[in-house]
């Protein structure tokens, strides 16, 4: 799934973030609009990971769940 489907189909996969990573609030997923790049900073921020982890992290969840 490439970076425009993410953000077209935001609305259906905020669930699987949310229960992905449960620090996330509701205004971080909205400000995060399907983007991965924002996605990526905001788990850097709540998890305190190093850019590379959160990457990672968010890369074998989109493998994971076909996003």
């Amino acid at each position: 799934m490439n970076e425009n489907t993410l953000k077209g189909e935001w609305k259906q996969i905020k669930g699987s973030v949310k229960q992905k990573w449960g620090e996330l609030t509701d205004d971080d997923l909205d400000q995060v609009e399907g983007s991965r790049d924002k996605l990526v900073g905001r788990i850097q921020e709540r998890y305190g990971h190093a850019q590379d982890h959160a990457e990672r992290e968010v890369d074998d969840w989109r493998r994971e769940n076909n996003y």
